[in-house]
């Protein structure tokens, strides 16, 4: 498994990138602008970890900005943590087996979500491209929320 970004929800990006970039010295390193998601995603290195934001993208920061207006509260303005791993289906079926929740399974082979026993959200992407999908997990429901 290896460490991969953190994601924080924002109200501005001029007002966020001001605050992370000039105040705090981080890089942008790359951006996705989704227009059917309504979001858009940037992603920061601190100035240690540039070369390897830019070059393996990781350890980064990700901030979201949703472009319908939404105020956060309660901690929703964090996200989640992400790890990427060798064999999302493998990794999902050993923490079923262990327990744990998925609460959005690898339905696309590439990306599913659980959580720690403190609510904590943690997205884990298969490393590479996306797997074939497969049984049970294309047909598999959401659990709670992510």
């Amino acid at each position: 498994m290896r460490y991969l970004h953190t994601m924080v929800r924002i109200s501005d990006i001029d007002q966020s990138l001001d605050f992370y970039c000039n105040k705090l010295g981080m890089k942008e390193v790359r951006r996705i602008e989704n227009e059917a998601g309504r979001f858009t995603l940037i992603f920061l290195a601190a100035r240690e970890d540039e070369k390897a934001g830019e070059m393996s993208g990781a350890p980064l920061l990700e901030l979201t900005y949703n472009w319908d207006p939404e105020e956060y509260s309660g901690g929703r303005n964090f996200g989640h943590l992400a790890y990427e791993v060798d064999d999302i289906y493998e990794t999902c079926l050993r923490l079923m087996d262990a327990g744990v929740t998925i609460n959005r399974p690898p339905r696309d082979g590439r990306m599913a979500f659980v959580r720690s026993p403190d609510n904590i959200s943690f997205e884990l992407l298969q490393k590479g491209g996306a797997k074939e999908k497969a049984e049970p997990w294309a047909s598999m429901e959401n659990t709670g929320t992510w």
